[in-house]
C-alpha cells in the first residue's frame, strides 16, 4: 500500500498540518498539504505546503528564506492530521510566521481579549520584497 493512501484527505484533497519546532516543542504554524506536497516534503526533507489562496505548492521559505528542515513526519490516530517536527532556518531565533514572529500563535486570550505576547523579530517589509 502506498503510504500516502493511509492519509484521510478532505474533499479538496488536503490534510491539515502542524509544524512543531523539534528542539523547543513550540508549535510554529498550521498549514495545508495536498498529496504532492506531502510526498515532496518526505522526499526533500524540507517543508512543502499547499497554498489554498494561490492554489499551488508553497515551498516554505521560497520568498522569506525561512526554510523548515523536516526531521519527523507523523500522522495522528485518525489519519487526518499531519505533524511535522522541524528546525526553522533563516534567522536566529527561527521565524515561522509571515508577521516576522517565531510562531504564528503569538496572541493569547487574556480577560476577554487577544493580547500579543511574542515580539516581531524581523520587520515583514524587509522579509518579503
Amino acid at each position: 500500500m502506498d503510504w500516502l493512501d493511509a492519509v484521510k484527505w478532505d474533499e479538496q484533497g488536503l490534510v491539515p498540518v502542524i509544524a512543531q519546532e523539534a528542539a523547543s516543542g513550540d508549535v510554529l504554524m498550521f498549514a495545508w498539504m495536498n498529496r504532492e506536497a506531502l510526498h515532496k516534503t518526505a522526499e526533500l526533507g524540507r517543508a512543502v505546503y499547499y497554498s489554498r489562496s494561490r492554489r499551488k505548492l508553497w515551498f516554505k521559505g521560497e520568498e522569506s528564506g525561512h526554510v523548515q528542515t523536516v526531521h519527523d513526519i507523523r500522522l495522528d490516530c485518525d489519519n487526518d492530521v499531519v505533524l511535522l517536527k522541524v528546525t526553522q532556518l533563516g534567522h536566529e531565533p527561527g521565524i515561522a510566521c509571515h508577521t516576522g514572529r517565531h510562531s504564528c500563535f503569538f496572541q493569547r486570550h487574556e480577560n476577554g481579549q487577544w493580547v500579543t505576547v511574542e515580539p516581531v523579530l524581523k520587520d515583514p517589509e524587509s522579509i518579503y520584497k
